[in-house]
């Protein structure tokens, strides 16, 4: 136990001062930050460029009836469509509306506009053409809009502690960014895993390492280092984060939703902040042990694809169903069963956490989770005995499998 521990030590302490590793932890926040900041200004003082919108109204249903705002000037014309088109600028337009009902309404531009302001024009030709008809129809049109209302449903979520607020979007967002963390990082460092067993593979340092350290404790330990790593770095990013939303809130850089967003995500998130925590320490040991058995049976990176992709395909199916349907069906057949299944629920379970799955399947899929970690620990740890030893040779599933069964 002392031996698994020195090398945690050293794992931890040599990754941990690195410069590399004081950057990142530094930079990601910031960079952040930086980013949503110049998001917020440039929303709040961007170009609003005003289209002209020349109408041609050979219906005249809709001759002065539009309304100008910040981005689109209508006004009237009795030029040829011909006459207006040569002396259009890039930001004109030209709207000519036919007489028959049933004829296209057609947008003349040099250039593509967006769907915006296709729309609002649309929606104005939309609603002065329903005005009308309700005119004639006899129906008080003032009245009429006087009795729209302006209805505001407030989800609310009934707990033993009583009602409390029940934020959907909230929901979506933990959903998505615990499944995308996750799903990262797992590959992020235990690619570290990986590398650095080829690396002491390669230079046969490690030969001299198997003589006073069993080949399980120098996995068990490299392994849990670099997951103490990937840990304190996520612990700091959540904390630098949320004083880097909260400064710049503060000093009024981002008024928009979406700091105030990130800050009532990273202060009220307390029970999915645990699993997130639990889910990825686990999933890193169980996916590191198997990154650790590729990394012992090749000699370079380029030969751990073969290897690689069968066993990141279950992880890599999860993520794309997670952000195409197990958010909106988030207790379904198949999102429970996924996130019971050890090698697919540090995703799936973390969508479903923001929406409170039973008790008894998160601890079901908790359970399988250590259970199945320390299975692949050990048979990982049964291949890598075997695996850093070996040079010059290309194995298969098959060799490896033959490893596995060598009597020590």
């Amino acid at each position: 136990m002392n031996k698994i521990l020195l090398i945690i030590q050293r794992e931890y302490v040599t990754r941990v001062r690195k410069k590399a590793f004081i950057v990142m932890t530094l930079l990601v926040p910031s960079l952040f930050g930086g980013m949503f900041a110049v998001i917020s200004y440039l929303a709040k003082n961007k170009d609003q460029t005003i289209h002209i919108v020349n109408v041609i109204d050979n219906s005249h249903q809709f001759q002065d009836k539009f309304v100008s705002n910040k981005s689109l000037k209508f006004q009237n014309t009795d030029k040829s469509l011909n006459s207006i088109k040569a002396g259009l600028s890039d930001d004109d337009i030209a709207l000519v509306i036919p007489a028959g009902k049933n004829d296209t309404v057609q947008l003349f531009a040099k250039k593509k506009n967006t769907l915006a302001l296709a729309d609002d024009i649309q929606q104005q030709m939309n609603n002065i053409s329903s005005n009308e008809r309700l005119i004639k129809m006899g129906i008080d049109t003032a009245r009429l809009h006087s009795a729209k209302t302006n209805i505001v449903v407030k989800a609310r979520e009934i707990t033993a502690e009583g009602d409390k607020s029940a934020d959907i979007g909230a929901a979506y967002a933990l959903a998505f960014a615990g499944a995308i963390l996750i799903y990262m990082s797992l590959f992020i460092y235990g690619a570290q895993v990986m590398r650095g067993v080829i690396e002491e593979k390669t230079s046969r340092i490690i030969e001299v390492i198997v003589s006073s350290v069993k080949p399980f404790q120098l996995m068990a330990g490299k392994i849990i280092g670099v997951g103490l790593v990937g840990l304190t770095q996520f612990a700091l990013w959540i904390v630098l984060s949320y004083l880097v939303g909260k400064l710049l809130g503060q000093n009024g850089a981002a008024q928009s939703g979406t700091f105030k967003f990130i800050q009532t995500m990273a202060s009220s998130a307390g029970y999915e902040l645990a699993c997130f925590f639990f889910y990825w320490l686990t999933g890193f040991l169980l996916y590191s042990a198997l990154f650790a058995a590729v990394g012992s049976a090749v000699d370079s990176e380029t030969e751990t694809q073969q290897f690689m992709f069968p066993i990141t395909l279950p992880l890599l199916f999860t993520y794309i169903l997670s952000v195409s349907y197990l958010f909106q069906a988030p207790d379904s057949t198949l999102a429970v069963w996924l996130s019971i299944i050890p090698f697919t629920a540090p995703v799936a379970m973390m969508v479903r956490v923001p929406f409170h799955p039973p008790a008894w399947q998160l601890a079901l899929s908790m359970s399988l989770m250590v259970v199945t970690f320390i299975f692949c620990i050990y048979v990982a740890a049964r291949i890598y005995r075997v695996g850093i030893l070996m040079y010059g040779k290309k194995p298969s599933f098959k060799e490896m499998a033959k490893w596995f069964f060598y009597k020590e």
